[in-house]
């Protein structure tokens, strides 16, 4: 009988450099369907350079920097009374590329309110503002690398790409990990939203499986009854090379 154990990945050194993107997972430098990032694209192949410390390390966080409603975007900006939309919880576990929790990493999120609005002054979409939502909020992953936080799930808005594009509902996340090479900015979108198949933006990544990775998953283990419903969204950082080990004990028996 063999008697084999799962690989073992050893804890990153705080100097281990970061593992090398994958392009093939990645949007093209270059996407003319999404019009406006044609000028701000690059059309020259990238330089591949050393990591040196600039690469593989990072401001640290504590909770004592966070206020207490940081995370709850339903309640941070309120003034007269609650905002409009659904009540909607966000969580799921931030890992890197090799299964790792990424602890402590600052988690900032930013979106549009329940009419697809941003409160902010150069968008000028007529869906209304909503005086008790400002639309931002942070948080930061547990021990576990966990996170979650609350809000109203936004709406979708039309936008100046072709004639009849619209985003779907979608959350921004910035993330930032243990290392510069760590920091992430993406989106998130919702389970069975019919915009999704359409968007420009999304269409550019070439993968699939990738595109899945961005849609979060309603959650009804998570929900709150009569309050709030729940979607999970998992996320992966790059993860820092480590020399991965088997232990394996073989015999016959």
């Amino acid at each position: 009988m063999t008697d084999t154990t799962p690989l073992q990945v050893p804890p990153a050194r705080p100097d281990d450099e970061y593992l090398m993107r994958d392009p093939t997972a990645h949007p093209p430098a270059y996407a003319p369907g999404y019009k406006t990032s044609a000028l701000r694209s690059p059309r020259n192949s990238l330089i591949s350079l050393g990591q040196t410390l600039s690469e593989v390390t990072a401001p640290s966080f504590s909770a004592d920097e966070l206020g207490p409603l940081d995370g709850d975007l339903i309640r941070n900006y309120a003034k007269s009374g609650l905002p409009v939309g659904e009540r909607t919880i966000v969580h799921g576990y931030v890992r890197d590329q090799l299964g790792r929790p990424v602890k402590n990493a600052l988690v900032e999120v930013w979106q549009a309110n329940a009419s697809g609005r941003y409160r902010h002054k150069k968008d000028q979409y007529l869906g209304a503002l909503d005086p008790n939502f400002g639309g931002c909020g942070r948080v930061l992953t547990d021990e576990h690398g966990h996170y979650v936080f609350r809000t109203i799930k936004p709406g979708p808005y039309p936008w100046r790409n072709r004639i009849n594009d619209w985003r779907p509902a979608h959350i921004h996340f910035g993330l930032s990990g243990n290392g510069w090479a760590q920091r992430l900015i993406t989106q998130m979108y919702f389970e069975g939203d019919p915009l999704i198949a359409t968007c420009p933006i999304i269409r550019t990544i070439p993968d699939e499986e990738q595109i899945r990775g961005l849609i979060a998953q309603l959650d009804m283990g998570a929900t709150v009854p009569l309050d709030s419903r729940a979607f999970r969204f998992d996320i992966v950082l790059r993860g820092q090379r480590a020399t991965w080990f088997e232990n394996v004990l073989q015999g016959e028996q």
